[in-house]
């Protein structure tokens, strides 16, 4: 693994310039030219590769004055240029070697100006990591912890400001940034591996040197290197690392359809075609329907995909295949440098529909037991049914694309909690969401979630209700699917009186070190309400750490009556004489009669309800409370 305590990120080079000084020698009365050296700088991404990858191939992008002209050749090592590209700036040269058979080495290249001058660029071809092909990304038998990095916990108030950064720490201000950082994501491992994460997802931490409101990490001006004000390179594999040690795996948040404006691309632009729309602000449609419409026009599809967030988020234009290199090459770099086990791919559908194919097909080539998951937030499941690889849809596209964000399940909770019951409201709506499972290609493998960074959190979609709460987190962590929760979502922070994203996304009370009176890593300062929701959590996600085969294997549910929504989780078939989890969700005090599940419960069959230990037979009446969630294990 390339140690980026002595490599620097973006290579720097010397430049040699000619420049003809007289000597007298020995040999000749004639003056001999003499070549003197000069400095100058080129930058190379991606600024290392590996040896042994499925694909063979890496293009290089080379950055540097008047680069594009230069003519390259190998000096040192086994390697092979296959392909030399100039685009439009005269400052960028796009050179794609082929590492076929080589090992680990450092190559040298020359690239020779037409003046005769040259530079050379000392090229890393690493040894992979044992198995790196193999790794196995997060599956069903996993729980998320999404963090927002800024407003998690500030382990380094070093680095809260940083020279050059424009952005400076205002912890009042709702929209700024408010200092945490990597190292405060470390400090608290414990915290998560105690609650019974096995996964974390951070918001995205890749430079974002914008003028203000960058803490969000959603507007890149480096793919390769991490924002210092978190940290550094270094910093984020060193957590990677560590927290692979406690048994969690991390979950990289990529932005492959825009970048910010003061990313260097919008200074000096490698092709009048990088961005879309000739580098002017035109919104998207956000019409993502037009994507699949039979009905639709040319002018609507490329209203969707072709147009800008907002001014300040220039939309790539992935049809050029350089920048469609660069950016699987990215995904790829930071998989094998941080040693990832998964990616979160932000505004999925929004990209080239093209280049989403060939990225996520390159990546799971390389990586064929990784996940990937895309967010297209569509409550509709035909649409988003559509991405997800093993899905029958309405075209031939190949998408190889393992997960989808499930947004229809999640309204469809919070639609199912604030309605009545009734013959079309109420649970139903769960049930017919799920119901429609046959769409997906694998449903197992989607990431479930009762709210994110982007939404009002769950506390506050279901009116400050508890019991709503516990009733939506307990579905969520049991039924299919991988469950992903947002941080303070344990401790039923809320957004009451604005849906402000700076607001959704408030501190985490005990991040910082001024935070003396509440710290919900240690318990300090939390109601008894916020202590109920967070051992409730932990007790679900333990549930899931206890019986992976169950959370791997099957969703059996019965229809609602009266108010009542049940369901089982079971193991494959393969899995002999393996126990059952039954969840009973309740908005009526009933008396419930176990024979109703005789297809699932056979006599002789005990269940154990969680949270009392209380035990039952399979011939029973137990009463449920209204408004209640009630999970029992059966034996």
């Amino acid at each position: 693994m390339i140690n980026f305590k002595s490599i620097a990120l973006s290579i720097r080079l010397s430049r040699y310039r000619v420049l003809p000084l007289l000597l007298s020698t020995a040999v000749s009365s004639v003056a001999a030219p003499v070549y003197a050296l000069q400095q100058s700088e080129l930058e190379v991404y991606p600024p290392n590769w590996w040896a042994g990858m499925q694909n063979p191939e890496v293009e290089l992008m080379i950055y540097g004055e008047g680069v594009a002209d230069d003519t390259v050749s190998i000096d040192k090592g086994k390697a092979i240029i296959n392909r030399v590209k100039a685009l439009d700036s005269e400052n960028y040269l796009f050179v794609t070697l082929d590492t076929s058979g080589a090992r680990a080495q450092e190559l040298t290249l020359t690239l020779t100006d037409n003046d005769g001058s040259y530079r050379t660029v000392h090229y890393p071809l690493e040894k992979r990591r044992e198995d790196s092909a193999l790794r196995k990304g997060f599956g069903p038998e996993d729980a998320i912890y999404l963090i927002a990095p800024d407003r998690f916990a500030n382990g380094n108030t070093a680095n809260d400001n940083v020279d050059g950064y424009q952005d400076k720490v205002d912890r009042q201000f709702k929209g700024g940034r408010h200092g945490g950082d990597i190292q405060g994501i470390v400090d608290n491992l414990d915290y998560i591996k105690s609650m019974g994460f096995t996964q974390v997802w951070t918001m995205p931490m890749l430079e974002n040197a914008m003028d203000k409101y960058s803490y969000h990490g959603y507007s890149t001006t480096d793919y390769f290197r991490i924002d210092p004000r978190f940290g550094s390179n270094d910093a984020f594999i060193d957590f990677s690392e560590k927290a692979k040690s406690e048994g969690v795996g991390v979950i990289m948040d990529m932005v492959l359809n825009h970048i910010g404006s003061n990313h260097k691309w919008m200074k000096d632009t490698p092709s009048k075609d990088w961005i879309n729309n000739e580098g002017k602000f035109v919104g998207t449609t956000h019409k993502r329907e037009s994507l699949h419409d039979p009905h639709a026009i040319e002018s609507d599809i490329k209203g969707f995909s072709d147009g800008w967030f907002v001014p300040t988020m220039p939309d790539l234009n992935q049809r050029n295949p350089h920048l469609a290199n660069y950016l699987v090459q990215n995904a790829i770099w930071w998989v094998e440098t941080a040693d990832l086990s998964g990616i979160r791919v932000d505004t999925y559908s929004y990209p080239d529909k093209a280049f989403l194919s060939e990225w996520t097909n390159r990546l799971m080539d390389e990586y064929p037991n990784f996940n990937i998951v895309g967010e297209e937030w569509s409550v509709n499941p035909a649409i988003t049914a559509y991405w997800q690889a093993g899905s029958q849809r309405h075209d031939d596209y190949d998408s190889a694309l393992p997960s989808v964000m499930d947004f229809p399940l999640q309204a469809a909770v919070v639609k199912a909690l604030n309605n009545d019951e009734s013959w079309n409201s109420g649970f139903i709506t769960v049930y017919e969401t799920l119901a429609t499972d046959f769409l997906y290609g694998d449903p197992n493998n989607l990431v479930i979630f009762p709210d994110n960074h982007d939404m009002s959190r769950i506390y506050t979609q279901l009116g400050h209700d508890k019991a709503k709460w516990n009733m939506a987190m307990t579905l969520l962590l049991t039924t299919r699917g991988i469950p992903q929760v947002f941080y303070g979502t344990e401790i039923l922070m809320g957004n009451e009186g604005s849906d402000d994203h700076g607001i959704i996304r408030s501190d985490f009370p005990g991040g910082w070190p001024s935070d003396s009176d509440k710290n919900a890593f240690t318990g300090k300062g939390l109601n008894n309400d916020e202590r109920w929701a967070q051992q409730r959590i932990k007790a679900l996600l333990q549930l899931r750490q206890t019986y992976p085969q169950l959370f791997q294997g099957k969703l059996k549910h019965y229809a609602p009556v009266g108010g009542v929504y049940t369901y089982f989780r079971t193991a494959d078939s393969t899995v002999k004489n393996s126990e059952k989890i039954m969840v009973a969700l309740s908005k009526e005090s009933v008396d419930l009669s176990l024979t109703s599940y005789t297809e699932m419960l056979k006599d002789g069959q005990t269940l154990t309800r969680v949270n009392d230990g209380k035990t039952f037979e399979a011939t029973d009446t137990i009463s449920l409370p209204a408004m209640s969630a009630s999970v029992f294990i059966v034996k």
